[in-house]
């Protein structure tokens, strides 16, 4: 059980959850939004989507085994400790599970077309671990681009179908700051990706992976990375400026905790060579992702 939730990487799905959960009960109930999912269906679309991204962890690392075997050869699951055909097995038992709980979901709300965003995804996160990973940033952006949808799940299955001529103001509102919140981990993500691939470039190399550090070298890419920094750096001095200027405690918030360490990493990227530099960056990047979307809780007090 133990290794099936290293593999899976339970602390990642713990974030999806508490992100979800601060989404309907620290934004949505908040602002009093009208929305169309009981706490047991919004339970069923956390469910759902845990599922699919599970899955997707599952497949990647099946498809990743020769270039972990170099990258991360202490933290192998697969033919170590679960076989290659338990995995497998175990990514089809998730995918029928979150697709189904998808279909579900999709025809209690009227919109049987909505199951398509979980067909989607499973297809992608499929596609990429056997293929589109080796395609130089197209791969990351697919990825980043997944992250960002589980943001807007609750806009599309709670908010959306809810919609009526009386209350399309304050549901295109809250649409509106989970999209920014969307392209906040999009651009957080898509950073993050580049970065593990000039931490796992020699692995990589090795499995015929042609990422962008492997084209292009590390000390291009750390200019590219530094490049594609600047836009959430100024996405979020203007965020601070237009929204919450006001507001003393989420101002200092978003200086310390997301501001801060964004300039920390853009330092630090246009010097890092190692395989510990990358992999402490990467860190970062992920505490930026997790203070920035549990933000999402601190709303009630903007409006």
């Amino acid at each position: 059980m133990i290794s099936f939730l290293k593999l899976v990487r339970w602390p990642n799905l713990a974030f999806i959850i508490l992100s979800l959960v601060l989404i309907k009960f620290s934004f949505f109930e908040k602002f009093e939004a009208f929305i169309s999912l009981n706490t047991f269906g919004y339970s069923l679309l956390i469910l759902a989507t845990v599922c699919i991204a599970a899955s997707g962890y599952v497949i990647n690392d099946i498809y990743d085994v020769a270039s972990d075997k170099i990258n991360k050869p202490n933290k192998l699951i697969i033919g170590h400790y679960i076989s290659e055909k338990r995995a497998y097995n175990s990514f089809i038992i998730l995918n029928i599970i979150g697709v189904g709980l998808g279909f579900y979901l999709a025809n209690i709300l009227g919109k049987p077309v909505f199951v398509s965003v979980f067909i989607f995804s499973s297809a992608i996160l499929y596609l990429y671990a056997s293929y589109l990973k080796q395609i130089p940033i197209l791969g990351n952006i697919l990825i980043s681009f997944l992250v960002a949808l589980v943001i807007l799940l609750p806009a599309i299955f709670d908010l959306y179908p809810a919609i009526t001529r009386q209350n399309k103001d304050l549901q295109a509102l809250l649409f509106s700051i989970l999209k920014d919140y969307a392209i906040f981990a999009f651009l957080i993500t898509f950073l993050r990706e580049m970065v593990k691939d000039q931490e796992d470039v020699n692995g990589d190399y090795n499995a015929n992976i042609k990422t962008l550090p492997i084209l292009l070298g590390h000390k291009l890419t750390n200019k590219i990375i530094f490049m594609i920094g600047v836009v959430p750096i100024i996405a979020i001095v203007y965020y601070i400026y237009t929204y919450i200027f006001q507001n003393t405690f989420l101002v200092i918030y978003t200086l310390l905790f997301i501001l801060a360490p964004l300039l920390y990493f853009q330092v630090k990227i246009w010097e890092a060579k190692r395989k510990k530099d990358y992999s402490h960056l990467s860190f970062i990047l992920k505490i930026i992702l997790f203070f920035g979307l549990i933000s999402i809780g601190f709303y009630q007090y903007i409006l």
